[in-house]
């Protein structure tokens, strides 16, 4: 069993897409499909329990809590966290049991973009590099869940970046790799926010976070300068 666990929240336009691309990427591989919502007001966790997902709403809104109640509930050996607006490459689960059996216990696709434009592609570029600073969710996560409880899983007292955070600790309990292929994700923020601007606010709330910001202060900066954020 392989189980894919998404975090949503007010995704209706997004996730039977993600669904309908995981399950025509999957080949002939067993998995479960967890969507775990954190308090949408529209209609994601109908579309997605149409769509097959196993649903939960979780007792908090954030997507550390919500990835770890999906990681709780997991019936799978092998977890992996996608956002709702990322679609993983044909034949991914091929490719990370592949990274697994050649000593791999965490580990994430390279980055690429549904919008064509200069600057995202050269941004896709660095993430092929295998460097704490320049990985994050939109990437995917691949990890066994024992390493992934070993670590101690998410942190839920953090709203932004604990998708980098938890790389820190995974490394500790194993080889974690970046794959050669290529999550593909939606450049919507890119789009509704202007692609230099949003580079920017991501580059701002990246250092601050890195020089001991609260997370509210991180919270508050990111509501104030991103249009329809979902924090």
């Amino acid at each position: 069993m392989f189980s894919i666990i998404i975090p949503t929240y007010n995704e209706a336009d997004q996730i039977a897409t993600t669904l309908s691309n995981v399950y025509a990427a999957r080949e002939a591989h067993v998995i479960e499909i967890i969507v775990v919502d954190g308090g949408s007001s529209d209609e994601t966790l109908h579309i997605a329990d149409q769509h097959g997902a196993i649903t939960f709403s979780s007792e908090r809104k954030g997507r550390a809590a919500q990835m770890n109640k999906g990681a709780s509930v997991a019936k799978g050996e092998t977890l992996y966290f996608l956002h709702a607006d990322s679609i993983p490459p044909q034949g991914f689960i091929t490719q990370i049991k592949n990274a697994f059996n050649e000593g791999t216990s965490s580990g994430c696709f390279r980055l690429a973009f549904d919008y064509d434009h200069w600057f995202l592609k050269s941004n896709s570029w660095f993430t092929r590099f295998n460097v704490n600073a320049i990985r994050f969710g939109d990437q995917s996560l691949f990890v066994t869940k024992e390493v992934f409880e070993k670590s101690g899983g998410f942190r839920e007292d953090l709203l932004l970046m604990e998708d980098q955070e938890i790389i820190h600790r995974l490394k500790k309990h194993g080889k974690f790799k970046v794959l050669n292929d290529f999550v593909t994700t939606s450049a919507r923020k890119y789009i509704d926010n202007g692609v230099y601007r949003m580079q920017w606010i991501f580059y701002r709330i990246w250092a601050l976070y890195y020089l001991g910001f609260s997370q509210e202060r991180l919270l508050k900066l990111h509501r104030r300068l991103i249009r329809k954020h979902k924090l």
